[in-house]
């Protein structure tokens, strides 16, 4: 009996190749008799299937598994709603990097046939939820997988904030932002601000600071179990921005609150039989491989 008899589809719109290998699955799926639900957002670019569409929410809520075609950006988006039900998240990669979407497009077949037939290996991702208050009111949220980015939005100067964590004081600052990354988000544009790469499991979070004013400011990792403060400077000319995953903003004023906390809820995400973490780095990030090979 199949473990999984209602499959999820989710892709990126605008790609013809991610078109192409969606199909390639709906008639893989079809083949093995199982329910299909496709993203209603690609109604246009699949409008032949005959199969029930859904939202985004309704979607995770009716399948057992849910599988996203596009680049990691994609399964971000999906992520933050997969995790509020639990459905576990398959990636096949038809973008760029590909860090969570490690299934290449030309094994679509074989790989996901091994995942429905049982074979994979499963992982838990936390995420981390963003609140920010003015004068004691909450007036935006966000949740990432990846990141949340404190920045100056459109206007090019810096920013000035007071940062505390576990409600100790840290320091003020002078700087383009603070990036606040999960162990998911440490590859992405935390790596990209000079911060370490986290190992996946590990339970922890990291503070990147964003071209600081002083020399001496430096990444900082901290308990994942922490909670964040940033008090927005009221001396600030721009309204700072606060975003989520780069997908999803809040625009805060001069004397905002933002408090950053990992998300009780987490992403399942599942990988074929023989992932391994630090191959993918050497794949995507170009480290050297063995001597001799």
């Amino acid at each position: 009996m199949e473990q999984f008899k209602t499959i999820g589809l989710i892709g990126r719109l605008g790609s013809a190749k991610v078109i192409d290998t969606l199909e390639r699955l709906i008639r893989f799926l079809g083949e093995r008799q199982l329910d299909v639900i496709i993203d209603e957002s690609l109604a246009a670019a699949l409008s032949d299937h005959g199969l029930p569409l859904a939202e985004r929410e309704a979607l995770a809520e009716r399948s057992d598994l849910v599988i996203v075609v596009g680049g990691d950006g994609s399964l971000l988006g999906a992520a933050r709603t997969m995790c509020r039900t639990g459905t576990p998240v398959l990636g096949v990669n038809r973008g760029r990097l590909g860090f969570l979407t490690d299934i290449s497009p030309d094994e679509v077949e074989t790989r996901v046939g091994e995942v429905l037939d049982g074979n994979y290996e499963s992982e838990q991702r936390f995420l981390l939820e963003a609140e920010v208050y003015r004068d004691g009111e909450l007036v935006g949220t966000a949740d990432a997988l990846n990141d949340i980015v404190t920045h100056p939005g459109k206007v090019a100067r810096m920013i000035e904030f007071e940062l505390f964590i576990q409600n100790q004081f840290v320091y003020s600052q002078r700087s383009d932002g603070l990036i606040v990354a999960t162990p998911t988000g440490s590859t992405a544009y935390a790596l990209s601000g000079g911060g370490p790469i986290l190992h996946p499991k590990l339970e922890a979070m990291v503070l990147v600071p964003m071209f600081p004013h002083t020399l001496s400011s430096r990444p900082l990792v901290i308990d994942a179990a922490s909670e964040i403060r940033i008090h927005i400077g009221d001396a600030n000319e721009a309204d700072p921005h606060v975003s989520g995953d780069g997908q999803t903003q809040i625009v805060s004023k001069p004397g905002d609150v933002l408090i950053i906390r990992r998300k009780a809820q987490r992403l399942t995400l599942f990988h074929p039989l023989g992932h391994n973490y630090f191959e993918t780095c050497r794949s995507k990030l170009g480290w050297s491989s063995r001597m001799g090979d």
